[in-house]
C-alpha cells in the first residue's frame, strides 16, 4: 500500500497519460497538486513509485508514465467515477428496451452501444447449450413456389430461412407440416435435428415425402445453425483511434476477427463463477491482450441459456467515464433480459 501524498501523485500521472498519451514530469506535477509541495520531493515519490513498479521512465532525463500494473492500483483505490446521468441512462434504456424480447438482437444493441459509448471494441457471445430444443417452429407461405420456415428455441433463439418449394404451400401442405413438425421436432434437441431424423419421417410422409423435404431440410440447417455458439464484434475499427497500441493494433485485429481464441477466452469465463471481470494488461490471458482491458460480463436467461458480453480497449482508455457505462449497460441488459422472453404463436 501507498501512502496518500504517492497515491495523490499516481492518480496525477495516470489522469494526465490517459488525457495526453505523453510523460509528466515533477515541474508539472507541482503546479496539479492542491498543495505546495517541492519538485525534488515529487522526484523522491516518483522514485519510490518507479522501484514499485507503478511508474515508468522512458529515458533518464524526461518525465513519468504509468506501467500496465499501475493502472490496477488506480482502478481499486484511486479512481474517481464519473457517473451517468440521467439522460445518459434513460437513453440506454430506450435503446436497449426496443429488442427486449428476442435475446440475441438484445445482446447485439447492447454490443452496439458499448461500442458506440465506450469508443471501444465490443463483443457478445451466446455460450453453446447442448439441452436446447425446438419450442415452435412455424411455415408461411412467400409466393413463387418459396415459403419461409421460422424456429423457436425454447433458449429464446429464432432462426428463419426461405426455401423453394415444388408444390403450393396450401392447407393441406400445411397440416401435413405441423403435424409432422409436432410428432418429430417439438422438443427434441438441436444437436439431434439432423438428416437421420428427416429421414425417419418418411413413413408418415408417404408419397408427400418430397414436396415436404425442402422445408424440413431447412428446418434441420436452423436448428445447426442455433445449436452453435454466436460471436459478433462491434466498433473494431475503434482500436485504430487507440494510438498507444502503436503497431500492435494489426496483430490486436488479427487476432479478434480470427475470432477462434477469443471464442475460447469467453468459453473459459463462461465456466467461472463471476459475473463480471476487468483484465487490465498483463492479467489478460492472451499475448495479443497484454496492452489491453478487457471488461467481460456473463448473464443467464432462458432455461439455462448464458451469453457473455464485453469492451476490448488499450489500457489508456478513460476509466472514469469507461467503466460506469459499461457496468450501466450490462446491468439494463440483464434486467432486460430476465424480464423478457417470448411465446410462440
Amino acid at each position: 500500500m501507498i501512502g496518500d501524498r504517492q497515491a495523490a501523485i499516481l492518480g496525477l500521472i495516470i489522469d494526465s497519460y490517459i488525457k495526453t498519451g505523453e510523460p509528466i514530469g515533477s515541474k508539472a506535477l507541482t503546479e496539479m497538486l492542491p498543495y505546495r509541495i517541492s519538485s525534488a520531493t515529487i522526484r523522491n515519490e516518483m522514485a519510490y513509485l518507479s522501484e514499485l513498479g507503478l511508474l515508468e521512465q522512458m529515458h533518464t532525463s524526461g518525465g513519468r508514465k504509468p506501467s500496465k500494473s499501475s493502472y490496477r492500483y488506480y482502478v481499486d483505490n484511486i479512481l474517481k467515477r464519473r457517473e451517468l446521468s440521467d439522460y445518459e441512462k434513460g437513453y440506454i434504456d430506450e435503446r436497449l428496451s426496443i429488442n427486449a424480447g428476442d435475446p440475441e438482437r438484445l445482446l447485439h444493441d447492447a454490443s452496439v452501444l458499448l461500442a458506440e459509448l465506450t469508443k471501444c471494441m465490443a463483443f457478445f457471445c451466446t455460450v453453446k447449450d447442448e439441452a436446447d430444443s425446438v419450442q415452435g417452429v412455424d411455415l408461411i407461405p412467400a409466393g413463387n413456389g418459396k415459403a419461409m420456415v421460422v424456429m423457436l428455441t425454447v433458449g429464446g433463439k429464432i432462426r428463419s430461412s426461405v426455401c423453394k418449394i415444388a408444390c403450393p404451400a396450401d392447407a393441406d401442405f400445411k397440416k401435413l407440416f405441423y403435424s409432422i413438425v409436432s410428432d418429430y421436432f417439438i422438443g427434441t434437441a438441436l444437436t439431434d435435428v439432423n438428416l437421420a431424423l428427416i429421414q425417419s419421417t418418411a413413413s408418415a410422409l408417404g408419397a408427400r415425402i418430397f414436396d415436404m423435404l425442402p422445408v424440413l431440410t431447412s428446418l434441420c440447417s436452423l436448428c445447426r445453425e442455433a445449436s452453435e455458439s454466436t460471436l459478433s464484434l462491434e466498433g473494431e475499427t475503434n482500436l485504430l483511434s487507440h494510438t498507444e497500441l502503436g503497431s500492435g493494433v494489426y496483430r490486436l485485429l488479427s487476432f479478434l476477427t480470427a475470432k477462434n481464441q477469443l471464442k475460447s477466452l469467453i468459453a473459459e469465463f463462461a465456466k467461472r463463477g463471476k459475473e463480471r471481470e476487468l483484465f487490465i494488461g498483463d492479467e489478460n490471458p492472451h499475448y495479443e491482450l497484454k496492452n489491453t482491458v478487457t471488461a467481460i460480463g456473463k448473464f443467464n436467461y432462458n432455461n439455462g441459456q448464458q451469453a457473455v458480453l464485453g469492451i476490448i480497449g488499450s489500457t489508456r482508455i478513460d476509466y472514469a467515464s469507461v467503466l460506469p457505462r459499461v457496468e450501466y449497460i450490462m446491468k439494463s441488459t440483464e434486467r432486460f433480459l430476465r424480464r423478457g422472453g417470448m411465446e410462440f404463436e
